[in-house]
């Protein structure tokens, strides 16, 4: 799951300026499960933006707008409002509001009214996300006891814990667990503690240049 929040309200009235009729789009998916761009979010930050004397002249909250053709939907189905708008807000991630501007051919200003953080791993009732995962192209769990060390350890380290490490906590965060201490009590406990004299060399980062594109 992508995980972003809500930009500061005063940043958002920032990047509006000069902006006078407004259509917010929200997000069905992931923005709806971290609250940063579900029916609430959108519905209060129309009430919001009237407040601070914008027109808002609507409101909908599109099913996956990272889906070029879900964006290209939820446009059809309020075709006259956003061509009324000057500037449309998306409350999704950066992705959402990438392929919403492009599926407008970009002939409207398309502000993102969220900051993307991470992809998340979600828990409880969608009450903590957590980052597991840095979708860096080269995979590693099956060396790590399904335990990224690219992205759980601060540094990044891949061949074991720095110095610093102490009583299994992280030097970095001490209320954090050392990811390679619990990579090792995993494989111990898994009889695959062997692994860990494996060298995994560095990573290579030609497997994810950026901008990254798959065609199937």
């Amino acid at each position: 799951m992508i995980i972003s929040k809500l930009k500061d309200k005063k940043e958002m009235l920032r990047m509006l300026e000069g902006s006078r009729k407004v259509f917010i789009m929200g997000c069905s998916e992931c923005a709806t499960t971290c609250k940063s761009g579900g029916e609430e979010e959108v519905r209060k930050m129309g009430e919001f933006l009237t407040k601070n004397n914008k027109e808002v002249l609507g409101k909908f909250v599109s099913e996956a707008p990272c889906i070029e053709a879900k964006a290209k939907l939820s446009i059809a189905k309020n075709r006259e409002k956003i061509k009324e708008a000057d500037t449309i807000l998306v409350l999704a991630c950066g992705l959402g509001a990438q392929v919403i501007d492009i599926s407008l051919r970009e002939r409207k200003k398309v502000i993102s009214g969220t900051d993307t953080l991470f992809a998340g791993a979600v828990f409880g009732k969608a009450q903590k996300f957590v980052e597991f995962c840095s979708l860096c192209g080269e995979c590693l769990l099956d060396k790590t006891a399904t335990i990224c060390p690219y992205t759980r350890c601060p540094k990044g380290l891949l061949n074991g814990p720095c110095g610093g490490s102490k009583d299994g906590k992280c030097e970095v965060d001490r209320e954090k667990d050392c990811a390679w201490i619990l990579i090792y009590k995993k494989l111990k406990k898994q009889g695959q503690e062997a692994k860990l004299l494996e060298i995994i060399p560095p990573k290579d980062f030609s497997k994810k240049i950026k901008p990254f594109t798959l065609e199937l």
